[in-house]
């Protein structure tokens, strides 16, 4: 095939991003690591911004899937993306395609006023950590050993509670009798705990006792599902500190018509997190 002569004006790399996970918890073929740990970012196209914003796209995940392959060549499937890295990832992508400055309005608490900031998404991106995996969480002589859930994962629990959200919305309707709605919530309890439960299990990645290691997720959320409320508690508690080093965090503010400081929690929203900032 000729080669095309516009090919030098094919969008190239602006921005190179270093994993929290360093690469680590992704599986073989899913990510090719330069030698230097440094990812290139593409910018976005066209047909990258048109992805992201089809509604259906962005609730069944396929837009951040597709977007984060697009712009980042070295990632064959980003359904397999760490939890800890899902948010460098696209922080980087949008830095790549608009900028390092996301502008976020405010109230300030003390003199209501409204009033609009740019947020540094690089300073966001260097608070990101990925939690210590190396230790476990003894219990009695269980080792319980961690590891961050996939996109693939999250997306699917997400999509599942939705759904349950959806159906306890329609048990608000007065159409539904009572007798169905006290059933149907008996039902959608047991599903909750069903979806809590995996979703605590795709944390695990592996419960040694003395006489075997166990890996399979079958018999980890069996164990789950079985253990006593003080032990099923503990392992909450330590993912979700496991988590928290993850998340972003709150954005502290001065107000600049009475000087007041204070912290303003924001969260990466899909639906606006890529709009044009032209």
């Amino acid at each position: 095939m000729e080669v095309n002569p516009l090919k030098q004006y094919f969008r190239q790399p602006s921005v190179y991003v270093r994993l929290p996970s360093q690469g680590k918890f992704w599986p073989k073929d899913s990510l090719n690591m330069p030698a230097n740990g440094e990812l290139p970012v593409l910018p976005m196209t066209t047909m990258d911004e048109i992805t992201y914003r089809t509604p259906d796209a962005l609730f069944n995940g396929s837009a951040v899937v597709s977007v984060i392959q697009s712009c980042m060549p070295n990632i064959a499937d980003a359904w397999h993306t760490p939890s800890t890295d899902i948010d460098t990832l696209l922080i980087s992508v949008r830095i790549a395609t608009y900028g390092h400055t996301l502008d976020i309005s405010s109230r300030c608490p003390a003199c209501q006023t409204e009033h609009d900031f740019g947020l540094d998404l690089r300073g966001v991106m260097d608070q990101i950590q990925c939690p210590d995996y190396t230790k476990p969480l003894i219990m009695g002589d269980l080792e319980i050993w961690f590891k961050p859930m996939t996109y693939h994962d999250i997306n699917t629990n997400n999509l599942a509670q939705f759904e349950d959200q959806k159906t306890m919305q329609a048990l608000e309707s007065p159409d539904v009798d009572e007798e169905t709605r006290l059933k149907t919530m008996g039902n959608m309890l047991k599903k909750l705990t069903a979806i809590t439960t995996q979703a605590l299990g795709q944390n695990i990645a592996m419960v040694k006792t003395p006489a075997a290691q166990v890996i399979d997720p079958e018999h980890i959320r069996d164990w789950l599902m079985n253990c006593d409320k003080n032990m099923f508690n503990r392992v909450r508690d330590h993912v979700l500190d496991l988590r928290r080093s993850t998340e972003v965090k709150p954005v502290s503010i001065t107000c600049p018509n009475c000087a007041n400081k204070y912290e303003q929690a924001w969260t990466l929203d899909m639906t606006t997190f890529f709009e044009d900032a032209s």
